[in-house]
């Protein structure tokens, strides 16, 4: 069974919770308990703590569980100092832990990237350890993440305008192992920005080739782009709710394949390319030797001898099926089938 693992917001706000106890009374509670959505109340060691004169810090080192997390084994760090007086809870980024500068993000311009989920679990803390105390709670919440601006590089957020670190994330303060959760948050996040920034066409790409083959073709700036990688139906059914004028679906052709014959989760694991649909696409006896192919790649390079365009048909069935999830949206979609030097093998209403 895999094992899950804990959120940078929920890591956040253990460390919160510690140290805001050890202002108060000198002493970090080790391992420092905390209350999560779905009524979880995980405990989470101590990796570091230190109290001056006028703050507390304490760190937690997280942990992904079995889900290859970018953070995973990265430290937490929060320190907690006293605020003024009625401000509540203030939150501040400090190391590794960036700031917006686009629109469209959950969060304000110019605010730390600490998501409102992580804010309200950390606030709750807070007000908890303040009641058990008898402190005002008002108090000043700066995270840092040592490694965050290196990590942050790994991610999406350069190209959220989210600038000098990364962002603490969580909405349940659980990591569900290979859910991929943060990749698919960035996608929406990427569709939020794109809109608050008026763009009228927006492109999720597989990967990098087929990313730089539709910038290329139609000019789109790097807001305009969505690293899709293999959830198309993150990006379908988030402008299906949230509509752009237009979306380009730009992959490789196997991958194009799969969306062709209705997979919305194009990764190897999940979906196979179905040699039998390729086939039905082609006339004989291009057909049979399609049937027989190893790969995709080997049905595409098959069809490219025979001059057959084999990635017409692909695109025109995958903008078939992303069509059809779009609706009834105003979203008109088009779809490009990229081959792996990154030539345009396939395009259906562009």
């Amino acid at each position: 069974m895999m094992r899950y693992g804990w959120t940078t917001g929920a890591c956040a706000t253990a460390a919160t919770t510690a140290a805001y106890t050890a202002l108060l009374t000198g002493e970090f509670p080790d391992p420092v308990e905390v209350e999560l959505p779905q009524g979880r109340r995980p405990a989470f060691a101590l990796a570091t703590e230190r109290l001056d004169v006028d703050s507390a810090t304490a760190g937690v080192i997280k942990d992904a569980g079995d889900d290859p997390d970018v953070t995973h084994g990265a430290l937490i760090l929060s320190t907690v100092r006293r605020g003024e007086p009625g401000s509540g809870v203030t939150f501040r980024a400090g190391v590794g832990v960036g700031t917006v500068t686009l629109p469209g993000l959950p969060l304000p311009v110019g605010e730390p990237a600490i998501n409102p989920v992580p804010r309200r679990l950390m606030t709750e803390a807070v007000r908890r350890v303040a009641a058990e105390f008898g402190d005002a709670g008002d108090v000043v919440v700066e995270i840092s993440v040592p490694e965050g601006e290196e990590l942050a590089r790994q991610t999406w957020n350069p190209r959220l305008g989210i600038l000098g670190g990364l962002s603490i994330l969580g909405t349940t303060g659980v990591v569900v192992p290979y859910s991929c959760s943060a990749w698919i948050d960035s996608i929406r996040r990427g569709v939020d920005v794109a809109r608050a920034l008026g763009h009228q066409h927006v492109a999720g790409a597989t990967g990098s080739t087929s990313e730089r083959a539709v910038a290329a073709r139609y000019g789109l700036p790097e807001t305009a782009l969505l690293d899709m990688g293999d959830f198309a139906g993150a990006v379908l059914k988030y402008v299906k709710r949230h509509p752009v004028p237009r979306l380009t679906i730009a992959g490789g052709f196997a991958k194009m394949s799969k969306l062709a014959a209705g997979h919305l989760d194009l990764h190897s694991k999940r979906s196979q390319v179905d040699l039998a649909l390729l086939a039905s696409q082609a006339p004989e006896p291009l057909a049979a030797r399609i049937l027989e192919a190893n790969t995709a790649l080997h049905a595409l390079q098959l069809s490219q001898e025979a001059g057959f365009p084999i990635g017409e048909a692909v695109a025109d069935r995958a903008r078939a099926f992303a069509a059809s999830v779009l609706a009834p949206a105003p979203v008109a979609v088009d779809v490009l089938v990229i081959d792996r030097a990154g030539n345009v093998v396939g395009v259906s209403g562009a």
